[in-house]
């Protein structure tokens, strides 16, 4: 009998120990690359990305630019209290981020 009630013993404490391990939450670890944007004059931005903004979002302001290593162009436009920002490459065409 005594053996019984050890063996059963040794049981419940191995599964509520199984229980207890499993049912903690997992840690996912996430990193979030970016590409590092300059600013640049407005000056600086190439006519193709400048007819891209005016014909795409007319009556529009190009307030800011910003250009990374790969000549992508972040640009801050604004249509009076709204402000947006779109991302173009050197030749003008709009880029998905």
């Amino acid at each position: 009998m005594r053996k019984l009630i050890l063996s059963a013993t040794i049981i419940l404490v191995g599964l509520s120990v199984q229980a207890a391990i499993s049912g903690e939450p997992s840690i996912i670890n996430s990193i979030v690359i970016q590409d590092e944007y300059t600013e640049v004059g407005i000056d600086a931005v190439p006519a193709a990305v400048k007819s891209t903004i005016e014909k795409s979002f007319p009556k529009t302001k190009l307030e800011k630019a910003y250009k990374n290593e790969k000549n992508e162009y972040k640009l801050e436009i604004a249509n009076g209290d709204k402000k947006y920002t779109i991302f173009t490459d050197a030749s003008g065409n709009i880029i998905k981020k």
